[in-house]
Formats: C-alpha cells, sequence, structure tokens
C-alpha cells in the first residue's frame, strides 16, 4: 500500500478511529478515577566536613565529601534508616515496606541526598520525608563516629537538612492528564489498527482499480450513486450531468470494443439482485438512442421482471408472447422517449420454465432478427442465483456483468463469472454502478465537475437537434421507428459472428 491509500483507508474509517481513540481516552480517565490518589514530598540532606581555614582544606573536604556520598546513598537505602525512621513516626509498618515508599537519589557532581517519599496524604509524604532525613543524620552518625571513645567531639563528616519537606499541593499519582493522553495514543493506534485490519479483510469492490486487479477484464465505466433513481424510479428520475457523463462513457468503450466485429446482441446481467442491472440496462439503452443509433431493450428476465414497470409501459404482454407464437415481435413493441430509437421489449407473463425458453431456438431467432445497425440489449436474472444469464450469454455476443459499489464482493463476482466460462459465455467487461460521490471510494474526476441546469439542458437539447437531422439524413427504410414488419416476420435468422461464440 501507497500513502494515498492509507490515506484511503484512514477516511473509509474515520468513524471507527475517532470512535476507538475516544473509548481509549476514556478507558484512561476511568482507570485513573479507580486508582487511589499519592501524594509525593521532596526534601534534601548534604554531606559536610566541618569548617575550612583556607581554599586548599576546602577543595580537600569537598572532594573528601563528594567520594563519601557513594556510601552515604546505600546507607540512605537501608532498613536501618527506615527503623529510625518507624521509631520517628511511631507508627507500625515494616521496613521493607517502608523502603519501597521513599527514593534517595544523588544529583551529579554534588554532595546533595535528594529524598522524596509518597504517602496517601500531605502529612503522611511531608512527615516521611522529616523521619527519613533524621533516620540518615542518625545512621551516619553512627557509622561516622563508631570506635570513638569521645563522643563529646563529632566526626569531621556529617550529614545535614539542606531542605525540609513541605505539604505537597496536589496528587502526583494519578496523573489524569498524562493517563488520558496515553489513552488517546493508545486508542488511537488500536482505531489505525482496526482500519487496516478491516481494510484488508473486506472483500467489497469499490473502485475499477479493485476489478482491475483482481480480473482480467476491462472495466467499461463506473456509474455514480444517483439518490434521483433510488427515490422515484429511472423513468422519473432526471438524470444529473455526472450520471449523464458516465454512461456516455460506457456507450462510447463498448463502441470502441472491437472495431471490426462490435457486439450487437448484449446481455446486461450481475453477480446478485440488487446490483443495478435493470437501471444499467435502461440507462445505457437510452444512451445509445441519444446517439441516433436503434436500440432495443429486452426484459428477459422472467422471473422478476421489471424494465416496462421501470418505463411506465404496458406489461401484459412481450417477449413470452413471442416465443411461444401467440403474438409477434412487432405488435409488443414498444417505443420509449422522444429520440425515435428506443424500442422496449416488455417480458410478458411470467412462465413455468425460464432457463428453456431463453435457450431456445425461437429466442435464438428473434434477437439476430432485428436490423443489423440496431444494438440490442437484454437484461437477464443475475448469475449466481440461476442460470438464465449464462445460457443466453452463450448464444449471443456477451455480456455485460454490472458490480454494485461497496456491496459485490470479489468472491461473488469471480463465482459469477466461472458461471460464464462454464458455457463458453463471453464476459465484455464490467460496469460499477453506484459510485460514492462523498467519502473516501468517491471517484476522484468525474464527479467533481458539475454543470449548470440550463447548461444541461442546452447540452441535451443540442444531442436532440443533432439526432434529428441524423434520421432526416438516414434513408428511409432505416428513419423514424425501424422496419419491423419487413424484418422481425422474416424467418431468416442471422447467425453471430464466429468471435462472438469465442
Amino acid at each position: 500500500m501507497n500513502l494515498s491509500e492509507y490515506t484511503q483507508v484512514v477516511r473509509a474509517h474515520w468513524a471507527a478511529i475517532v470512535l476507538i481513540t475516544a473509548l481509549g481516552a476514556a478507558a484512561a480517565f476511568a482507570y485513573t478515577l479507580t486508582q487511589p490518589s499519592v501524594y509525593t514530598a521532596t526534601g534534601s540532606a548534604i554531606i559536610t566536613t566541618g569548617p575550612s581555614e583556607d581554599l586548599g582544606s576546602a577543595l580537600v573536604g569537598d572532594n573528601y565529601a563528594k567520594s563519601r556520598v557513594k556510601s552515604y546513598l546505600d546507607i540512605a537505602k537501608s532498613r536501618k534508616v527506615a527503623e529510625y525512621a518507624i521509631e520517628g513516626l511511631g507508627i507500625d509498618a515494616s521496613p521493607d515496606a517502608l523502603v519501597a515508599s521513599v527514593t534517595v537519589s544523588n544529583p551529579l557532581d554534588t554532595a546533595v541526598l535528594r529524598v522524596s517519599a509518597n504517602g496517601s496524604s500531605p502529612d503522611e509524604a511531608r512527615d516521611l520525608v522529616e523521619a527519613w532525613i533524621a533516620g540518615m543524620t542518625t545512621a551516619v552518625a553512627d557509622i561516622e563516629n563508631e570506635g570513638s571513645t569521645d563522643l563529646s567531639t563529632p566526626s569531621v563528616v556529617g550529614l545535614q537538612t539542606l531542605d525540609s519537606a513541605v505539604l505537597p499541593g496536589a496528587p502526583s499519582s494519578p496523573n489524569v492528564k498524562l493517563d488520558v493522553a496515553l489513552g488517546l495514543l493508545v486508542g488511537l493506534a488500536l482505531g489505525i489498527g482496526y482500519a487496516l485490519i478491516k481494510s484488508t479483510l473486506d472483500r467489497r469492490l469499490r473502485k475499477p482499480e479493485d476489478v482491475e486487479r483482481e480480473f482480467d477484464l476491462p472495466v467499461l465505466g463506473a456509474l455514480p450513486f444517483d439518490p434521483a433513481i433510488a427515490k422515484s424510479g429511472v423513468a422519473m428520475a432526471k438524470s444529473d450531468f455526472a450520471m449523464t457523463e458516465a454512461i456516455r462513457q460506457v456507450r462510447t468503450n463498448l463502441q470502441f470494443m472491437d472495431v471490426d466485429n462490435p457486439p450487437r446482441v448484449i446481455v446486461v446481467t450481475s453477480s446478485l439482485p440488487g446490483d443495478g442491472k435493470s437501471t444499467t440496462a435502461i440507462k445505457l439503452a437510452d444512451a445509445v438512442a441519444e446517439s441516433g443509433r436503434d436500440v432495443v431493450l429486452i426484459d428477459a428476465d422472467l422471473r422478476r421482471p421489471s424494465v416496462a414497470k421501470n418505463l411506465g409501459l404496458i406489461e401484459g404482454a412481450g417477449l413470452t408472447d413471442v416465443l411461444v407464437g401467440r403474438a409477434r415481435a412487432q405488435d409488443v413493441l414498444q417505443p420509449y422517449g422522444d429520440t425515435d430509437h428506443f424500442y422496449v421489449l416488455a417480458a410478458g407473463a411470467i412462465p413455468p420454465n425460464p432457463s428453456e425458453l431463453l435457450a431456445s431456438d425461437a429466442m435464438h431467432k428473434l434477437l439476430y432478427s432485428f436490423p443489423k445497425d440496431a444494438l440490442v440489449l437484454i437484461d437477464t436474472p443475475p448469475l449466481v442465483p440461476v442460470t438464465d444469464a449464462a445460457v443466453l450469454t452463450a448464444r449471443t455476443d456477451g455480456a455485460l456483468v454490472v458490480a454494485a459499489s461497496g456491496r459485490t464482493t470479489i468472491d461473488v463476482l469471480d463465482r459469477a463469472l466461472q458461471n460464464l466460462d462454464r458455457v463458453n459465455g463471453r464476459a465484455l467487461g464490467i460496469i460499477i454502478d453506484g459510485m460514492p460521490r462523498k467519502g473516501a471510494y468517491k471517484d476522484a474526476y468525474a464527479y467533481e465537475y458539475e454543470y449548470s441546469s440550463d447548461a444541461g439542458r442546452e447540452v441535451r437539447s443540442e444531442a436532440r437537434r443533432a439526432s434529428s437531422a441524423r434520421t432526416a439524413a438516414a434513408p428511409k427504410e432505416t428513419a423514424g421507428a425501424l422496419s419491423w414488419d419487413e424484418i422481425v416476420g422474416s424467418d431468416e435468422s442471422p447467425e453471430p459472428a464466429e468471435h462472438r461464440k469465442a
């Protein structure tokens, strides 16, 4: 992972990181509330060598005191001093416990012994420091005067109090600020670790790079999430600039997929229900019609048809009626939109044997009976639950597989593509639907630029004028509506090109 990918992971899971960091700080604060307050008092003593008559004597005395301080430091940490302190305080405690509450140190290049003592109250800490310094003085005097016959003459070297202990104003432990800061750091580290682990284990496809990294298939486009379609449906929703340009990119990439033998009978499917295949098929058909090319959208989802309902068309008759011979294609084809190039063949009655109907010779004949310059898009059921789409793909020019951003997983898409491979079906490419417009996984280029509604209307009006001009200049037999009576009614059934069966 590079730096940008790490940044993307943090942006995607920032809420979890913040929550875990806050929990770490809260846990640290709660821990401090359970700990008893400890107060620390400090004092110091200094080693003296008696009065000096000249500078040389003072230097000698100072060097001697510094040489003795190491020995005095060991004395100050002994149980003997603790026994003197216990006696001075008049408390019932063990010397070892008292030694653990006191710290004695020697600042570098000095003859000073600094004493720090902990207590449950300020008075207890201060009294323990005073008693400890007094015990140190007594212990040093005992050692220095040991063996002396004249007790009235003190030793040259002695220990005297330098700084008396004062009452501490605040507890030294627990340190709430330090503990909370450590809790924040630990929580932040855990939050980032959680985000990295979750990102590593996340198998959902979120952007085109994920598909290209895992599969040897082109990504024909990435469609943004359109809240208007989710709320009102594809027929009632007014596409914005981002959706319009994204579907046009898919249309363009499809046109340049195979220049010599472009696919014209294409299945549109997905891995699982709810991935947006029907909406994608409708938007793609509309975009192709806007370019001036005839397009036929067939609802071959004979289990849960939705195309006619989404477009507000008649649902009673359609594909199944044509396949069983109850109606002709030209009788049930319904025009849609104002381009005069978009025709819809609804699903019709739901049969008990959808797979057999879609794999029939009648279905194959119907698909290749439309004009050769027309694009035929077939909306089919998902690949994983049923075999309808795979069977139909094997007898057409290929399939466009729709994957939902943040929903379709690598494993599910791989299983869907394997279902196509088993029947020698050709996957033309992947279309990613529902790309987020905000957040860490938004498209960094396609959705940044928005035009005003006036500009959008002007662009659409220009496209309609260009389409009308192409229609007027076209030969009479292909202008306007398709010649269904002449072509669909024919018994000829053109076979797909060899490359489409590869």
